[in-house]
Order: structure tokens, then C-alpha cells, then sequence
């Protein structure tokens, strides 16, 4: 059985190997964040050799990118770009040498979190905040050995969620109370997993999503008191499963989105929370979908990628009835990342064949 361990990976360097998923919130609009400029100033995308990873919106005029920069050898740099409504501009993250950037999520102009894993897997996961002025690093708190983050999401200044894999491949989960993070209680696992994105809709409200090391489909629920195990769909038990992306609009609608292995053929996969469970949606076309954003019950956006040995990228949008591919504009490999803040704009990020950050923009008709 092939195997579908989620691992960190560098773009471009597929290989069969799912992707980490992403998931970015949305909030009111609010002033747009202020980040350094680059070298080169505001552009209306960014090129560094590497790859943006999440990108989260809070309005026409305020979003994030998170990824890395491929640096000397192995190594690489944590990016993190601001739109500021004509351009973005990268901003420092202090302090941290080399790191993969994995998921950013943000509430407002002053409030964003940037979660990820350092390029050598000792020590604590990576956790910046943006508090207005510039990125800090935040301890983690999360116990035992080496441990990865995935996705990170917040509901408000005060409730915020990460999630990943700590040592023994067993599922992280930590939480911000408006002080600190602290790990929280996982459900037991018997093959261990790891989490690949998170989504909050309120303090009592949440979903993680990932998968075991044998590929089976994981998803859990936050009820306000506990993380609980939900059944998921599981369309291919013999190959493999796994979930990359989730997403949701209330208690009664959320979306999650990933891959199976059918006959050896990558295939895409879309699941549907309906307030009862969780179901499966036609998604048509091969491949894998790693990211997944709702902008309200009629519009959707999903991401990911087809193909292995030359990438190219897949979008999908929902509108209310059904599941339908968009075409991508050219000059892109994979997309990691989309984030949706309405109908008429909408951000996906991600990598090129020649391994440089991509940006596109949903502007309500195409995306460029």
C-alpha cells in the first residue's frame, strides 16, 4: 500500500507526496497592515525563489502570504508578504533563521498569526503574531520533542487554533486563550496522525482535519469544551486518504477538501458538513485539492494541483449547486493556499515551475 504520511514539503518536489493544507478566516474589514517593502517595492505579486504556503484575507484591501525562501543548501527563510490594497510587500520576521512558514491566519490589520516548523525538526514548532507593527515570535508551549505546525485559525483577538503533529505521530493541537498557547487534549489515535489545517467560526466552534499514517481520514470537532472524533468519508480504504483543507461558514456548513489514491491515480476530493455529517461531493477532474475558503453558502474556492512530475494548477469553484473547474492563468505549478473575503475577491498562492512564489487574484471574473 502506497503510503500517505503527510510531510512538509518543498515546492515543486511532489513525487506522489500530498501537500500540507491551509486555511485562512476572514473578519471585518480594517486598516490595511503596513509591511516593509522588498527591494524591488509593492508589486501586485511576489517572486522569490521558494514557495507561499497560506495566504489569509480580511478585506479587498488587507491580506497575508506566508511560505519560504529557499536559502543556501537545504536550508530555507520564512516570507511573509502584506497586501495593502495596490501591493505586496514583505515584511521581516525576526529572529528565525530557517524555517518553513505553513499557514497564516488573521482577524484584522492588527491581528495575524503565522505558524510553522523549523528546516531541522528539534525544538518547539515556529509561532509569529503581527500585533500592528511588526511579527514576534510567540512560544508554543507544546510539549515533548520535536513537533510540526500545519494550520493555524482565529476567531478573535482572544481564541486562536494550530494544529499539526508532535513526536510519535501523534495530533497537535494548541490553543490561544488571549495570553498564551497551551496544548490541548487529542483524542486517542490508535496509527497516530497528523493535522494539516484548522478553521474556527466562534470560541465554541472549530474543525482540524488531516489524516493517520496509514491514510485514513481524520476530522475533528470543537464543541466549547472538547476536541471530538467526527466520522469522515473514506472513498479509497485500501490506497489511501487524506484530508488537507477545511473551512466553514457556520455550525450547519463547512466544507473540507483533500485526495485519494484510486488504482494508483491521484483523485480529488471534496467533503460537505451539513450540521449532521459529513459527506462526499463530486469533484470532477484528477489530482489533489489542498486548500479550501467559503465566502458565503453560494461561493466557494478550492485549490491544489494535478499531476506529479510537471504540476499544473487546479482551481475549483462552488456556487451553490455544484462543483465546477475554473481555469488558472498560466505560468503557475501548485497552489497551496486560497482565501476568500466575497464573490469578487479572492487570493490562491503557491509556486512556479522554476520553484518562485506565486500570487494570483480572483478580481469576480478571472483569475490573474
Amino acid at each position: 500500500m502506497r503510503s500517505w504520511r503527510l510531510t512538509l514539503r518543498c515546492a515543486g518536489a511532489l513525487a506522489g507526496v500530498l501537500l500540507i493544507g491551509t486555511t485562512a478566516g476572514t473578519a471585518a474589514p480594517a486598516r490595511a497592515p503596513q509591511g516593509r517593502r522588498g527591494p524591488a517595492g509593492p508589486t501586485s505579486s511576489l517572486s522569490v525563489p521558494g514557495s507561499l504556503t497560506s495566504v489569509a484575507a480580511v478585506s479587498a484591501r488587507v491580506a497575508w502570504a506566508a511560505g519560504y525562501a529557499l536559502a543556501t543548501g537545504v536550508s530555507s527563510k520564512p516570507v511573509i508578504a502584506a497586501w495593502n490594497g495596490t501591493g505586496w510587500n514583505q515584511v521581516p520576521v525576526p529572529g528565525i533563521k530557517s524555517a518553513f512558514l505553513t499557514s497564516v491566519a488573521a482577524t484584522s490589520a492588527r491581528d495575524a498569526w503565522a505558524v510553522g516548523t523549523r528546516d531541522v525538526l528539534e525544538g518547539p514548532p515556529v509561532i509569529v503574531h503581527w500585533n500592528g507593527h511588526g511579527w514576534t515570535q510567540v512560544p508554543s508551549h507544546a510539549r515533548g520533542g520535536a513537533a510540526q505546525l500545519f494550520g493555524v485559525a482565529a476567531a478573535s483577538t482572544r481564541s486562536a487554533w494550530a494544529v499539526g503533529q508532535a513526536s510519535g505521530n501523534n495530533p497537535l493541537i494548541l490553543r490561544w486563550n488571549g495570553r498564551a498557547w497551551k496544548q490541548a487534549p487529542v483524542p486517542s489515535l490508535a496509527d497516530g496522525a497528523s493535522l494539516q489545517a484548522v478553521t474556527a467560526t466562534s470560541a465554541r466552534r472549530a474543525w482540524a482535519v488531516g489524516a493517520t499514517v496509514t491514510g485514513v481520514p481524520v476530522i475533528f470537532s470543537w464543541n466549547g469544551r472538547a476536541w471530538k472524533h467526527v466520522p469522515s468519508p473514506n472513498p479509497s480504504p485500501i490506497e489511501g486518504t487524506s484530508l488537507l483543507g477545511v473551512t466553514a461558514l457556520s455550525a450547519g456548513n463547512a466544507w473540507a477538501v483533500g485526495g485519494y489514491l484510486l488504482r494508483s491515480q491521484d483523485k480529488r476530493l471534496i467533503l460537505h458538513w451539513n450540521g449532521t455529517s459529513w459527506h462526499q461531493v463530486p469533484s470532477p477532474g484528477s489530482g489533489i485539492l489542498t486548500s479550501v475558503t467559503a465566502a458565503s453558502a453560494r461561493s466557494a474556492w478550492a485549490v491544489g494541483y494535478s499531476g506529479n512530475a510537471s504540476p499544473r494548477p487546479v482551481i475549483m469553484h462552488w456556487n451553490g449547486t455544484a462543483w465546477t473547474n475554473v481555469p488558472a492563468p498560466p505560468g503557475g505549478s501548485t497552489l497551496l493556499g486560497v482565501a476568500a473575503t466575497s464573490a469578487r475577491n479572492a487570493w490562491a498562492v503557491g509556486d512556479t515551475p522554476a520553484s518562485t512564489t506565486l500570487i494570483i487574484r480572483w478580481n469576480g471574473s478571472a483569475w490573474k
